[in-house]
């Protein structure tokens, strides 16, 4: 994606983004169950196992037990950049 090693790893300088994943949980999919702009979800209705129960991103907890916590306006655009040699060795 062009954005190693900002993203995709947990090492010094890094951003520490990461997701803690609850395998056990079953939950069916619906609008009130997702984070997103969008009104529809080809997923809705979907039962899963499996869901995640709190995110972190740059170190800081943004999602918990199904709250958003973060403030508005919190993110940050990450700009990504392509050379060849970078995508082919770490994928």
């Amino acid at each position: 994606m062009g954005l190693y090693p900002r993203k995709g790893t947990l090492t010094p300088g890094s951003d520490a983004d990461v997701v803690i994943f609850d395998p056990n949980v079953e939950k069916i999919i619906t609008q009130d169950t997702l984070f997103q702009n969008a009104d529809y979800s080809p997923y809705e209705g979907m039962r899963v196992r499996g869901w995640p129960v709190a995110t972190l991103v740059r170190g800081r907890v943004v999602m918990q037990q199904n709250r958003l916590v973060a403030e508005n306006g919190w993110g940050e655009y990450v700009p990504r950049t392509l050379t060849p040699d970078k995508e082919m060795a770490h994928g």
